[in-house]
This record gives C-alpha cells, structure tokens and sequence, in this order.
C-alpha cells in the first residue's frame, strides 16, 4: 500500500475510532478523497499545494459537479489536511483558503403539525397489533418525540451497558421519560421522551421479546429496536417501514426519517421561539444549522398573514 493511500486510511480510520463517525459518513469521506487522489495520481498527497487544489476544484467544476457537492467534497479536504499537516509538520493546509463554491441552501422538508400528528394516529388505526406494527409504531413516535436522527434511533440499547468491547452509544431511561444519544462527532446529548412515545415504546417492550433471539450477541441483546431476524434494526428498514406507512395512509409526501426530525424542530421552534433550546434538543454544533427553521417558521407566519389579512388577499 502506498504511503499516501496509507495517509487516507490512518485519517478515516481515526474518524472512525477517535471521532466515532458513522460508517455512512467515513464512506463518503473516502469517496471524497479519491477525486483528489485520481486528479493527481503520480502526487504524493503530503506535497500537493495550494494552486493544485484550485486547479481540482476547476477541473470537478468542468466535470458538472454540483456546488453543493464541490462544496463538500472541498470542505473533505480541508479536514484531511487540516487532521495531516500536525502529523508531518506541513507548514500550510493547502486546502484551507480556497473558496468554497456558494451552495443555495434548501428549506428542510417538514410535515405540518396536522399532517404529523394525523400520520402517527393513522399508524395505530392500519396496525395489526403484531411485533413489527408496534415496533415500527414506537420508532415512528420517538423520531417525532425526539428528533432523532436515523443513526441515532438505530443506536438506541433498553439500557446503558459498559463491558469488555461493548459500550452502549445511546440508550433509554424510561424512569426518568429521556434518551441519552451520542450524536455527531461523539457529542452526547440528553433529549426528552414525550407521553405518546414513552406509551409507545412501553407497548413495544412487552412485544420485543417476541423478536429477541435468546442466543444473539451481546448488540443483538441490548438494540432497543430489533429486526424480523432478532438482530439491531438496520437504518434501511427503518426507512422502508416509514415510507410503507407513508404509502398506506396517504401521507401528503415521500416520508423518510429525517422529515420527522424537521417536523420536530419547525413545529418546537413555532410553538416556544426559544432558537437555542431547540439547538440543543437537535445537537447543532453551529446555531446557523437550526437557524434555517427559523425559515419554515416565517413561511408558516406568511401564509397565515396571506390568509388572515383584508390587505394581503389577491384579488381573483
């Protein structure tokens, strides 16, 4: 293996261990590299310069790559050096000062809180009472209860667990109504457990052990959600399940987990304009990730404005 591919597995390799990155996250990291390794193939990473990578970013805008992901796969690079420079005494990170393409930034799609609240209601009404109906009830509500992200709910064990090669990264505390979830980066947070979800998940812990397998490994023994074959419940089925449901209520759009995670915030931030709790509740590093709620909440005062004022009617 070269030294330079060598570079890029010690630095995912890290994001993996160290900074405990989703899988999901590392895979697109390396794909990410290797646009610049494949721009620059004969160039060994630690001397590529600055004027290279505006020359990269050239050549990938030439390719029609959007800028959202110039922007990203930039921002890859950034991180690679900015994590490199220190472990070979780089003088610069070459990556650092080139500019990043500017990326329009769409409004996150949310459920009004009737539709939402209808959709979860509709999921009890088309429930058959088996494991898998209940189980998907309980998921469905603790994403709304708690904006969770997809990773997040996957990760959750029924309690926390500390053994030889086994720490849970997430888990449930029913006595006290909240989660305890390690988000991005490893950061942990603490998010509340809502009435209807805490009701939910206690209909689906009587039903869990229908799914349990008693001899499974110790993930298998902790997951809070569990799969048809008794093991952790896969991000994937967990976005079939919902898009499933989505299809037998007639939901009103394309429903995937993280739609019940903007719902969660756009509706906290109508309901309390506290723009910081809601921050924390989500686990934004940065407050300009939840300040594009603030969005959502203007278009709901808008339209309410468009519909309620004598001088804001369009005539017909």
């Amino acid at each position: 293996m070269s030294a330079e591919r060598d570079y890029i597995h010690q630095w995912l390799a890290h994001l993996r261990t160290e900074r405990r990155y989703s899988e999901h996250t590392i895979s697109a990291y390396a794909r990410d590299m290797q646009h610049l390794r494949e721009l620059y193939p004969e160039q060994a990473l630690e001397q590529v310069s600055n004027v290279q990578v505006r020359m990269a970013m050239a050549r990938l805008h030439a390719q029609d790559l959007s800028p959202r992901s110039l922007a990203r796969i930039l921002s890859t690079w950034r991180n690679f050096y900015k994590w490199l420079a220190p472990q070979l005494s780089l003088p610069v990170n070459p990556a650092q000062d080139v500019r990043s393409p500017k990326v329009p930034r769409s409004l996150p799609k949310a459920l009004s809180t009737d539709q939402t609240v209808a959709l979860l209601d509709n999921a009890q009404q088309v429930s058959d009472g088996g494991a898998i109906a209940v189980r998907d009830q309980a998921m469905f509500e603790l994403l709304y209860s708690s904006g969770l992200r997809l990773s997040e709910l996957v990760g959750l064990d029924v309690n926390y667990r500390k053994e030889e090669g086994y720490v849970s990264q997430g888990w449930l505390n029913m006595a006290e109504m909240e989660l305890t979830v390690v988000g991005k980066g490893g950061k942990t947070r603490i998010a509340p457990l809502g009435d209807k979800a805490a009701e939910a998940i206690a209909a689906w812990l009587s039903k869990r052990p229908l799914l349990l397998k008693p001899a499974g490994d110790i993930d298998s023994q902790q997951a809070l959600f569990l799969g048809e074959r008794g093991g952790r419940i896969s991000p994937r089925v967990v976005q079939l399940q919902l898009k499933k449901l989505g299809q037998k209520t007639n939901a009103p759009a394309h429903l995937h987990p993280h739609i019940l995670r903007h719902s969660f915030a756009s509706h906290l931030l109508q309901s309390s304009q506290d723009l910081r709790a809601v921050q924390e509740l989500l686990g934004h590093a940065n407050i300009s990730t939840t300040q594009i709620y603030t969005r959502l909440d203007f278009q709901h005062l808008a339209k309410v404005y468009d519909q309620a004022h004598p001088r804001a009617k369009k005539k017909s």
